[in-house]
């Protein structure tokens, strides 16, 4: 028996070495116990991964939780498997297409319409490194999801968010917005070679700017509004970066991915901190990695950049000067919403991203 002592030994130590090393790495759970019964939250791209985990966590905690997904056949599979795991029968599937401004429009309005209030919102949808698509408005799709979706969205939804208040608003952001950069000349990728990476960083960067201005816009209402990077989690997200396509990357850095990736269940457990933690009271304008309040990369401290970056969003979605260009130009037949507002033209819309 005395033989099996070591490599028994030397097995435990490796193992629990691995796990604490993984929960380190990946931040842990949500220290905070707080209930929210009877809050109704939103979140967005519910149907899997992270959202979905949030979903039913918060679903756990006692909140109405409505889930606004692309696919409703998945997102009512996923309401029910939630509502059946927590026996919160509040958690309820609701349309919407975050690369379509109509249907966001029609989501909120029904939200407002039938709410009574919104405590939390929660801007989890968006796709990560997808081919050249246009959103059905004539948008990149990574800037058009990941950036000006939510951004109308919430929009939409304040009046609701402050006559909730004290509320909270969290917007998924990534550590890919330290690279990121916000072109001003050419958000849509009309004019230069596109490069999915950096359309991708530069939806982030617009996450965090986002943040940033809609807080100082919401001094004195009770509304926050944060950003977090929840790390980096093994979901559906990654599907058009190829990882793991390539016998190298299944054979030699899998085994790396999985002490060092979390899981949904742990990716979601920062954005449910910032959702009910009793810390997060009061607190807005911040970035989080994970469970830390971090300062983000210099170009998302850029205050004129974040002030620009909402207007010329406000008027690519319609919410400013709704009738300016059609009063002054009469559009081209085909031509995209992001065309007219910013009086050129366009490719025509292509492609279809599931959230």
């Amino acid at each position: 028996m005395s033989r099996y002592i070591l490599p028994v030994s030397v097995f435990g130590t490796i193992f629990g070495s691995a796990v604490l090393l993984k929960n380190y790495v990946t931040g842990g759970r949500c220290p905070s116990k707080a209930t929210i019964d009877g809050k109704t939250v939103v979140v967005t791209g519910a149907n899997t991964g992270i959202g979905k985990e949030t979903a039913r966590e918060l679903a756990k905690r006692g909140a109405w939780v409505i889930m606004g997904c692309r696919d409703m056949e998945k997102c009512e599979a996923a309401a029910k498997e939630i509502r059946g795991k927590t026996l919160n029968h509040h958690v309820c599937a609701r349309h919407l297409d975050l690369a379509s401004m109509k249907s966001i429009r029609e989501f909120a309005e029904r939200i407002k319409k039938e709410e009574q209030h919104v405590d939390i919102l929660i801007n989890n949808a968006g796709v990560m490194r997808c081919p050249a698509w246009k959103t059905e408005d004539g948008f990149d799709m990574q800037f058009g999801v990941n950036h000006l979706g939510h951004f109308l969205l919430t929009n939409l939804l304040l009046d609701k968010l402050k006559e909730s208040a004290p509320s909270r608003v969290i917007n998924l952001a990534s550590l890919a917005h330290i690279v990121g950069k916000i072109d001003f000349e050419d958000l849509n990728w009309e004019k230069k070679k596109f490069d999915t990476k950096q359309a991708y960083c530069q939806s982030k960067l617009a996450n965090v700017l986002f943040t940033r201005e809609l807080a100082k816009r919401l001094q004195g209402t009770g509304v926050t509004v944060n950003a977090v990077h929840p790390g980096v989690v093994a979901t559906e997200l990654g599907r058009h970066t190829g990882l793991h396509q390539s016998p190298f990357s299944s054979s030699v850095l899998s085994p790396v991915f999985s002490i060092l990736v979390k899981n949904p269940e742990l990716g979601a457990q920062p954005v449910v901190y910032l959702a009910v933690s009793e810390d997060m009271e009061g607190v807005t304008g911040q970035y989080y990695d994970v469970m830390t309040e971090k300062e983000p990369a210099p170009q998302a401290l850029d205050e004129e950049a974040a002030r620009r970056l909402w207007e010329v969003s406000s008027q690519l979605v319609g919410l400013e000067e709704e009738g300016r260009y059609s009063k002054s130009r009469t559009p081209v037949e085909g031509e995209s919403k992001a065309a007219q507002t910013l009086g050129r033209r366009s490719e025509p819309v292509v492609g279809a991203v599931e959230l």
